[in-house]
């Protein structure tokens, strides 16, 4: 923390627009830029974030002494401010904060430092604000997702078949009827996770194709619980010990700890069979002998962009919305564990190309029911509604999401806005709260 900064933690937004860099263009050597963050290096989801913004800082020549991190601000108002107040009065030119909760306050700053550009990233109303300083950014982590699936659907299969390198194998308890029984720790009931979730469930099926037992096509059904928290190392812990006492063989996360993770380990190391596959990052470290692989997001794609516009002076030229996945490689997963399928990495080769070449859709409309039903229509009204009074807060229109691209009839997501809007509730997840 730079001399000064606490005498200046105590004014105003509005007074300290004028002491805020503007977005005129500055060399690397005196651009500041700041990065909110709701956690540490010690919580993955924000890990990333630092880890992208570190790695797009070096290749464009900004000093690490220019970079203003504000770390473990919870989404407390007061607290958000505090930190985005702290970020200016470094200078800073441009603002990130990283979690959805911190989008009012980021808000109400760009409304009072026109001249500074403010990134609300998981954010979803950016665009219906009219400013032109203020932006939303996500990426496409369910394409990695649908690809983290596919890594434990063929898991799944092989242990069906009796193959299995580890020599595990699964019992009557792992299943229901037909279905092979698996889990997934979500954080909140929110589009965000619910679209994660339905992406690796997908996948899971995907990599489970042509399995039979007894004769008979082998499915998966899923139970996601939720902990209400995007990082609670106990209570995923937790969460993730009652699905494995209910026989799920795969756990999947939307969480920001390694409590799943270790978990899976735990009940490894007792002789059980069951499987991770993490968030964020490599959990191989947590989890050596359970753990597949992880979804993770390369922020450093979308932090390479946004600060060299900032840089150039044209941060109001960032996109208002941005989300890109594999075609940008803006997404991916970690290393396969040791103890993956025979030939995942071909599987996943082929996966990843077709993502990357647009051949394949995640929420093809074929591969899911609802009600027993192919859906042919989805419509999402985009407008934000302000739950605690049930009033509309920013107007948004009403869109079609379902859309058709040659023969395949798909659900979009992250198109009409970076954050996801996926909501269906398709058959064969079940929710279970605590």
């Amino acid at each position: 923390m730079k001399k000064g900064l606490l005498c200046l933690a105590g004014m105003s937004l509005s007074l300290l627009s004028l002491v805020a860099c503007n977005n005129t263009s500055s060399s690397a050597e005196d651009f500041v830029c700041g990065l909110v963050n709701i956690g540490d290096q010690t919580e993955t989801y924000t890990l990333a974030h630092i880890n992208g913004f570190e790695a797009a800082a070096k290749k464009l020549g900004i000093p690490s002494e220019n970079i203003i991190y504000q770390n473990n601000v919870g989404e407390d108002g007061s607290k958000v401010t505090s930190g985005i107040e702290n970020c200016l009065a470094e200078g800073a030119s441009i603002v990130f904060t990283n979690s959805y909760g911190h989008q009012d306050y980021t808000y109400a700053a760009a409304k009072e430092n026109k001249d500074v550009t403010f990134v609300a990233d998981t954010g979803d109303y950016a665009a219906l604000t009219g400013l032109d300083n203020f932006k939303n950014a996500f990426t496409n982590i369910y394409e990695a997702r649908y690809v983290s699936g596919v890594v434990g659907g063929l898991k799944l299969k092989e242990l069906v078949e009796g193959k299995s390198k580890d020599n595990r194998t699964l019992s009557d308890e792992n299943f229901d009827g037909n279905n092979i029984k698996i889990g997934y720790v979500g954080a909140y009931t929110y589009a965000e996770v619910i679209s994660g979730y339905t992406a690796f469930y997908l996948g899971v099926e995907r990599g489970l194709e042509g399995a039979t037992r007894n004769g008979q096509p082998v499915g998966v059904t899923m139970d996601v619980f939720f902990t209400d928290s995007w990082y609670d190392q106990d209570g995923e812990q937790k969460a993730a010990e009652g699905l494995i006492d209910e026989g799920c063989v795969l756990i999947g996360q939307h969480a920001d700890s390694s409590g799943a993770p270790n978990a899976c380990q735990s009940a490894y190391g007792q002789g059980k069979t069951v499987y991770s596959v993490g968030y964020n990052v490599d959990m191989r470290e947590v989890a050596p002998d359970a753990a597949l692989t992880s979804a993770t997001n390369n922020w450093e794609v979308y932090y390479e962009y946004a600060l060299g516009l900032a840089m150039e002076g044209k941060g109001k030229e960032i996109a208002t919305d941005w989300a890109k996945g594999y075609a940008e490689d803006a997404v991916g997963i970690t290393e396969l564990g040791k103890n993956v399928a025979e030939g995942t990495a071909d599987v996943v080769e082929q996966v990843e190309k077709d993502l990357h070449d647009g051949k394949l859709h995640v929420f093809d409309t074929s591969t899911f029911t609802v009600g027993g039903e192919h859906i042919t229509s989805q419509k999402v009204d985009f407008s934000i509604i302000d739950f605690s009074t049930g009033n509309v807060r920013f107007e948004g229109e009403e869109k079609e999401t379902v859309k058709k691209d040659g023969d395949v009839t798909y659900v979009e997501e992250s198109v009409d806005r970076s954050a996801p809007y996926f909501q269906i509730k398709i058959d064969g997840i079940n929710w279970k709260n605590k």
